[in-house]
């Protein structure tokens, strides 16, 4: 991988909002604590990284198969009508990719998810079922390592 992954930070605002669920060998998977949505975030631990192109050639292609791998992952376990996925940057510089699973009924459908409504945080039973959920779809990709087991 690209330099910098030994001193990688999570940015302070994304650590406030989000749940750290693991890492792939690339990018830290990130939950968004917010019920309304099934949200999640690809952040590359490459320091110092806010846009696509800085990533070396091998960290790209991998960045790649993991947004692949982890937005067709949600299609099926969500059963999602459409999955919106996006890199910013206008908040939080540091590098980070959006997963949003959507559905033609959910409250800000069909705007974007950002600033619809206040964050709704996952109770502790919705979190924990929601992992479990996630290790079920996982369970195939041996190099995820979870943060907690």
């Amino acid at each position: 991988m690209g330099c910098g992954v030994n001193d990688f930070e999570l940015d302070p605002q994304l650590a406030k909002d989000c749940v750290v669920v693991g890492d792939f060998p690339a990018c830290r998977l990130l939950l968004m604590n917010d019920s309304h949505y099934p949200w999640f975030i690809l952040v590359p631990r490459i320091q110092g990284a806010e846009e696509i192109y800085q990533l070396d050639e091998t960290t790209q292609q991998q960045l790649l198969f993991e947004s692949s791998f982890l937005a067709e992952m949600l299609q099926v376990l969500f059963s999602a009508e459409k999955m919106n996925v996006a890199a910013l940057g206008n908040v939080v510089r540091q590098l980070h990719i959006h997963h949003v699973v959507r559905y033609s009924h959910d409250t800000a459908w069909p705007a974007p998810v950002w600033g619809k409504q206040p964050a709704q945080p996952y109770t502790d039973e919705e979190l924990s079922e929601l992992m479990r959920k996630l290790k079920d779809g996982i369970a195939a990709l041996e190099s995820f390592q979870w943060a907690c087991s």
